[in-house]
């Protein structure tokens, strides 16, 4: 990689365009960058920095994205921007970076932030063009970064050497060199590796312990069902030993359980027979007892029925009379079913004689039979009357409905002639109607139109008039916050050129003896500046210069928010025109008042058509009805005189019809009454004649039916009768004595009962209590054996559970002894580790191996042949081992620590080992190569011959057509570097100042 060409604009403390032409430089090979502190050296490299990956290095890429990365000395429309021409891979680009940037609005107040540009071209050789590759920052970034191999932390440490880094590399410790080298060589995958082991050890071995966890469980709830017969072993999850320690205890509880099974199993068959015959000698004591109370209760029982023998024979008697009675039943029945029909039939035949007359009281069925059909032929010769009169009713019906008829019409002819009469008028009025609301519609459709523009203006006008007042307001409180901004950058500005002033002693302030100085590298320092009276530290300028930003951003928000105002006023001023709120609001309102008045006024269009519309129907149904009144009046005229000569003839039909009654109807209904009166007494008559016989000849078969049955009369026959409930209850108490009696003689003739009636009682008691102490010794020895033998079924199977775990976690656990191994070794906690090296650390051991010999080389030039870089590996102290750095003296022969050389030793070694570093750095990015380099500082520590002998050693990069730039404060180095590029710092911010080697 080779710099052609760097273009600063608004950078840093350069205020306007400054240019470094690299290939005038390096021209010479050496090239110097001096200038005062805080001019501005080191936003040289920063510059060279961000054009490659768009970031500063470390601490100086604050916050804002890149926005503090602006010149406070830039004019207002400068941009910051950073152009950077270069040769890598044998390509010549060219970068350009702006990073954002808060500029002032083209159009109003205030400002706006513009985004960060990227742009990339190639050089075209055959074509002699510049060509755009990309504007994307990622693109950029990544083409970047893989043409040169490595990360912006690898640059700034290869390209841009910081001799005070090295100096420090040189008297770390392991852990710092670690650091250092981790992050130039990314050995963060090792590092990984070491996490990944670790947390697989974790991991493996929570599981195990979680393994031997639930293993102590099954083992504990064994040691629950073995009881006394089993000891866990203590051993804690996750020791050796415990699977086995466990498998073991479990065998021998099971052994345990199953002697105690076969004790169980014998108790339990000794109890069984002891219980069997128990329960014999119960059962036959039991067997005694029954058949001694059986006896006994059959003694009673016979006893009983012997005082009960008069009852029994009463009942048998009263049973047979009943028999004998149930012959008589059927005439008794017929007798009185007999006699209650004849009184039926007399009571009704009474009832149908009181409506007869006088003259038909006591006559006989036969002449009521034929006066009933006399009035039945009167009443047939009426049917014809009848007739006629329902017809004459009708006409009095019709004739009255003519009536009616004729005054409605009268009325439909009056009232539609007093309508008609009006007809004109009314329709004059409604059209009247029609024409006013189509008016008013029109006038309506009109205000519409200009009532939305008015009330959009007035809305605008009363926004204009409040902007305003805003307006007034906002610019009043901008040009206050302008002001406060001004007052606080001039005192920030004067406390900053106070603090310059002072500089001096603030950086003396710092120096310790013995320790090189930050500017000139000297580790002597007989006259330090002092701090004057009134001296402005660095908290005081930052406060200042926050206390300025903080009223310019004030200053910011307040013009923006009048640059709101100003466009939201012009709006509305716009819109609103110059006139009047007032004027606008009276408008506005009278077009709202003309507009509602139209359109309430429109609003009686369509009733209006309607009751138009309704008219016209109206007086055509009136004149057809009018017209339909006077046909049927002349159609009514014939048909009342037809109805009249219709009435006259059946009247007189009538009253020959009807003699003395008032009408045939009633006539009619005398005579039908009359009949049905006769002919149910003649019906009445008979049957109560018909019932007297029968009555009759039932008591004569009921005579003779009791002279057979034995009885003497038929009342006394129907005494003895027994009804079925009665006859049902003597037969049930005849059968109880009959079974009651046979039962108890077969009970007093069983051998067996009479021989336990001949034998001592039963002792029950004594028998039953044995019997329940043998059942309840069977029980306990039942369930003591059924202890045993789930006893033995749950160690059964918690053991072989517990075997399956053991060969389950048996991978596990092997897994876990050889992960554990691993991590111990790469953690270098292992007894296998000797020197306790990490594995990171190893890695990195092998790099600073690689560094120390290629820093020898030059290191030996730099110390006429004295001094060799050697890596270490051994222990210090109780540590761990692997990044020790030691320095081997050719004239004494001994090898000791890198922190005892001097200020002088400490640089050229520190430059030979960043040099060394760098070639390392440089191959494991692809062998890229670096044609330019800088290296800041530490040249103020060497005498006169270790300054010409560093000086060769750079001079001799030249041969590898590399060109080397030296950032120093030392004065001699003016002398002896002829190519220089100054840079020269002043109130208005910093210049660039170069000359060749010429």
């Amino acid at each position: 990689m080779r710099l052609h060409r760097l273009d600063i604009t608004a950078f840093g403390p350069f205020g306007g365009s400054q240019s470094v032409d690299f290939d005038d430089l390096s021209a010479a090979g050496l090239f110097l960058l001096h200038g005062p502190t805080g001019a501005g050296k080191t936003s040289v490299l920063d510059a060279v920095c961000y054009a490659l990956y768009g970031s500063v290095p470390g601490a100086r890429q604050s916050g804002g994205q890149g926005m503090t990365l602006r010149s406070d000395h830039a004019a207002t429309g400068t941009r910051t921007e950073v152009r950077l021409e270069l040769t890598v891979a044998e390509r010549r680009l060219e970068i350009t970076r702006q990073p954002p940037w808060e500029r002032p609005k083209k159009k109003g107040v205030g400002t706006t932030v513009d985004k960060a540009q990227t742009w990339l071209r190639e050089y075209d050789v055959t074509a002699g063009t510049w060509k755009d590759l990309s504007r994307s920052h990622q693109e950029v970034g990544e083409e970047i970064t893989q043409l040169l191999g490595m990360s912006r932390e690898q640059f700034c440490q290869v390209v841009l050497l910081p001799q005070g880094e090295f100096a420090r590399f040189l008297r770390a410790d392991a852990e710092a060199r670690g650091k250092l080298l981790g992050r130039l060589f990314d050995t963060r995958r090792f590092a990984e590796v070491e996490k990944h082991l670790a947390e697989r050890r974790r991991g493996t071995e929570a599981r195990v312990r979680e393994g031997d966890a639930a293993l102590l469980a099954d083992a504990h709830r064994m040691q629950q069902a073995a009881g006394s017969a089993m000891d866990l072993p203590e051993l804690a999850p996750g020791e050796p030993g415990l699977a086995d320690a466990v498998l073991e205890a479990a065998a021998l509880a099971r052994a345990t359980a199953r002697e105690r099974l076969a004790v169980a199993d014998c108790r339990l068959t000794a109890t069984e027979s002891a219980r069997d015959a128990a329960e014999r000698d119960l059962a036959d004591a039991r067997e005694l007892d029954r058949l001694q109370r059986r006896f006994a209760e059959a003694r009673e029982r016979a006893a009983r029925l012997a005082e009960r023998a008069d009852d029994h024979r009463a009942v048998r008697e009263r049973m047979e009379r009943g028999r004998k009675a149930e012959a008589v039943a059927p005439a008794l029945e017929l007798r009185d079913a007999a006699e209650t029909e004849h009184r039926r039939a007399a009571a009704a035949e009474a009832r149908a004689r009181v409506p007869l007359p006088r003259a038909l009281a006591d006559a006989g069925p036969a002449g009521l039979a034929a006066a009933a059909r006399r009035a039945a032929e009167e009443l047939g010769g009426l049917a014809s009357a009848r007739r006629a009169e329902r017809r004459l009713a009708e006409l009095v019906r019709e004739r009255e409905g003519l009536d009616r008829q004729e005054h409605a019409d009268e009325e439909v002819r009056q009232e539609a002639e007093a309508w008609l009469a009006d007809w004109e008028t009314t329709r004059a009025g409604l059209q009247a109607r029609v024409d006013s609301a189509q008016e008013a519609a029109t006038r309506a459709e009109q205000l519409a139109v200009q009532r939305d523009p008015a009330q959009r203006r007035l809305v605008a006008a009363r926004r204009r008039d409040r902007l305003t007042d805003d307006t007034e307001a906002a610019r009043r409180q901008s040009l206050a916050l302008a002001e406060a901004a001004v007052e606080a950058r001039g005192a920030w500005l004067d406390l900053k050129e106070q603090r310059l002033h002072g500089i001096a002693a603030e950086l003396a302030a710092n120096l310790t003896d013995g320790a090189p100085c930050a500017v000139c590298g000297a580790t002597e320092h007989p006259a330090p500046a002092r701090k004057s009276a009134g001296h402005v530290d660095r908290a005081a300028e930052e406060r200042a210069l926050a206390a300025y930003q903080a009223a310019d951003e004030r200053r910011a928000d307040a013009e923006r928010r009048l640059g709101t105002v100003r466009e939201a006023l012009a709006a509305a001023t716009a819109e609103a025109g110059d006139a009047p709120t007032a004027r606008l609001a009276e408008e506005a309102e009278e077009i709202e008042r003309d507009y509602t008045r139209a359109r309430t006024d429109a609003s009686g269009l369509h009733p209006a058509q309607e009751a138009l519309r309704r008219a016209e129907h109206e007086r055509e149904e009136r004149v057809a009805a009018q017209q339909q009144a006077a046909v049927r009046s002349a159609s009514r005229v014939e048909a009342r005189e037809r109805l009249e000569r219709e009435q006259t003839s059946l009247q007189a039909e009538l009253t020959r019809a009807r003699g003395a009654a008032e009408s045939v109807e009633t006539r009619a209904a005398q005579l039908e009454r009359q009949a049905t009166l006769l002919t149910e007494a003649a019906d009445t008559s008979r049957a109560a004649a018909d019932t007297a016989q029968r009555l009759k000849d039932a008591d004569a078969r009921l005579a003779d039916a009791a002279f057979r049955a034995g009885f003497d009369t038929p009342a006394e026959a129907a005494a003895a009768l027994l009804d079925d409930a009665a006859h049902r209850e003597l037969q049930r108490r005849l059968d109880a004595w009959q079974s009651e009696d046979a039962a108890v003689r077969a009970v007093l003739a069983e051998a067996d009962t009479a021989d336990a009636a001949r034998r001592p009682p039963a002792d029950l008691a004594a028998a039953e209590r044995a019997a329940a102490d043998a059942g309840r010794r069977l029980r306990e020895a039942a369930s003591a054996r059924d202890a045993a033998a789930r006893c033995c079924a749950e160690l059964d199977r918690l053991s072989a559970q517990a075997a399956t775990a053991v060969r389950r976690l048996a991978p596990l656990r092997e897994e876990h002894t050889r992960v554990a191994r691993l991590a111990s070794l790469a953690a270098g906690t292992s007894a296998d580790n000797e020197r306790r090296m990490r594995l990171e650390s190893y890695v990195l051991a092998a790099r600073l191996e690689q560094v120390a010999a290629a820093a020898t080389a030059r290191l030996l030039r730099m110390s006429s042949g004295r001094y060799t870089l050697v890596h270490s590996d051994d222990r210090t102290g109780r540590g761990r081992s692997g990044l020790g750095l030691h320095v081997v003296d050719a004239w004494t022969g001994r090898e000791r620590d890198t922190a005892t050389l001097s200020g002088g030793e400490t640089f050229f070694a520190s430059l030979a080992l960043a040099l060394g570093l760098a070639d390392v750095v440089t191959d494991e990015a692809g062998g890229v190569r670096l044609d330019t380099l800088f290296i800041d500082e530490g040249f103020g520590s060497l005498d006169d011959q270790t300054l010409d002998e560093v000086l060769d050693v750079l001079d001799a990069l030249r041969e590898r057509d590399r060109s080397v730039g030296i950032v120093s404060h030392v004065a001699d180095l003016r002398r002896r570097v002829h190519a220089q590029l100054e840079v020269v710092k002043g109130r208005s911010g910093s210049l660039l100042r170069q000359r060749g080697a010429g």
